[in-house]
């Protein structure tokens, strides 16, 4: 299922970027955060396929939504410029950011390569 999280539950789940100045993912599994808003067409374009995607992978992947409207110091944290934007966050190693609304086998392709998890 598909999280929304607000700056303290990202500080938690994902990275506390307040405390920490180097990268370290606090989740126990990878994740992929799409940064959206709710008056973008394409953020909602992409939802229902961020939907299959955790239906998909299950307890394999975490998927997290941060509403860049609601939580702008978060999203000025990572620059986001343009949603939908996703971070891609490997349990190990740096997360990766993608922009625009990529299409389902984008987000597979970059899952495997980027997130080392298979279906």
């Amino acid at each position: 299922m598909v999280e929304h999280l607000t700056a303290e539950t990202f500080k938690a789940k994902v990275f506390d970027y307040v405390n920490n100045k180097d990268w370290k993912y606090s989740g126990d599994r990878p994740c992929l955060i799409d940064f959206y808003a709710d008056w973008c067409g394409p953020c909602k374009m992409v939802a229902p396929v961020l939907d299959e995607l955790s239906k998909e992978y299950g307890d394999k992947l975490d998927i997290f939504k941060v509403d860049t409207e609601a939580e702008r110091e978060l999203s000025a944290v990572f620059g986001i410029q343009s949603i939908p934007s996703f971070l891609f966050v490997p349990m190990n190693g740096q997360p990766q950011m993608a922009m625009g609304a990529l299409p389902k086998d984008t987000f597979e392709k970059a899952i495997k390569d980027v997130l080392s998890v298979e279906k």
